[in-house]
C-alpha cells in the first residue's frame, strides 16, 4: 500500500507530509477493525440500524390526568361560583340598603310633612280668635281671657256677683239717678262705670264703647284692681 502513495520518479524517502498522512490512514483502519469487532450482542455495528424502541402505554396514566383536569376544571367551577354567589350577595345587599334608605327618606319626608301641618294647624288655631257665646257667660269668660293676659285678677264668681247687683246682667243699663248721674257722668254698662273711670281704665285691644259688655268688664275689673285689690273684693256700689 505504501508503493502506490508514493509518486513514481520521486525520491522514496519520506517527507514530514508523508508521514502524517500515513499516520492518518493507519488510525482509520485501526478504527475500521475495532467497530467490526464488537460483538452483536453489544447491539453496536455499522452494518444494521438500531432498533425502534417500543412506547409503553398506560391507561392508568390517562385516567390520572384526565381526573387532575376534571379536578381544575371542577375547581375553577367552584370558584366562578364563589365569585358570582359573593356578586349576588353584595347586589342584594345594596338593593336593601338603597330600599332602607328610600324608606327612611319617604319617613323623614312625612315627619316633616307632618309638623309642618301640624305647625301650620297650630298658627291657624293661634290665629284665628277664639269665639265665645254672645250672652252673658261668654262675656265674662271672654272679659277673664284679656284679664288674664293683662294680669288682671278677677273670678268669674266676683265678676258675675257685682254684674247682677249693678245692672241684673243688662249691658244697655244706665244710672239716672245718682249722684254721678246728677253731676252729668251717669253710671253705664254692666258694672256701671262712669265715662271717666272708663276711659282712665280702659284697656288696649277691647272697645272704647262703654256700652260694649266686655270692654265694661275689663275696664272696671282694671279699676276695682287699683283701688280694692279685686273685683272679688267688692259687694256694694264703687
Amino acid at each position: 500500500m505504501l508503493k502506490n502513495i508514493l509518486p513514481r520518479g520521486r525520491s522514496r524517502s519520506l517527507t514530514r507530509t508523508h508521514k502524517v498522512a500515513i499516520a492518518g490512514v493507519g488510525t482509520l483502519g485501526a478504527a475500521a477493525v475495532a467497530l467490526t469487532a464488537v460483538p452483536a450482542s453489544g447491539q453496536t455495528t455499522t452494518s444494521e440500524a438500531a432498533p425502534t424502541a417500543k412506547v409503553a402505554y398506560s391507561t392508568q396514566q390517562i385516567q390520572d390526568v384526565h381526573a387532575g383536569v376534571t379536578g381544575q376544571l371542577a375547581g375553577a367551577s367552584q370558584k366562578v361560583a364563589a365569585i358570582e354567589a359573593k356578586q349576588e350577595a353584595a347586589a342584594k345587599k345594596a338593593t336593601a340598603e338603597k330600599k332602607a334608605a328610600a324608606e327612611k327618606a319617604a319617613a323623614k319626608r312625612a315627619a316633616k310633612e307632618s309638623t309642618s301641618r301640624s305647625a301650620q294647624r297650630a298658627e291657624v288655631k293661634k290665629a284665628a280668635p277664639k269665639s265665645y257665646p254672645n250672652n252673658l257667660d261668654g262675656w265674662i269668660r271672654e272679659a277673664r281671657a284679656i284679664m288674664k293676659k293683662h294680669g288682671i285678677p278677677g273670678s268669674y264668681e266676683g265678676i258675675h256677683r257685682n254684674i247682677m247687683r249693678e245692672s241684673s246682667g243688662n249691658p244697655k243699663a244706665i244710672n239716672d239717678w245718682d249722684i254721678n248721674a246728677i253731676n252729668g257722668i251717669p253710671s253705664k254698662g254692666l258694672l256701671q262705670v262712669i265715662p271717666p273711670t272708663f276711659e282712665a281704665y280702659h284697656v288696649a285691644g277691647t272697645s272704647k264703647n262703654i256700652y260694649d259688655p266686655v270692654a265694661n268688664i275689663v275696664a272696671a275689673c282694671n279699676y276695682a284692681a287699683d283701688k280694692y285689690g279685686t273685683m272679688d273684693n267688692v259687694d256694694s256700689a264703687y
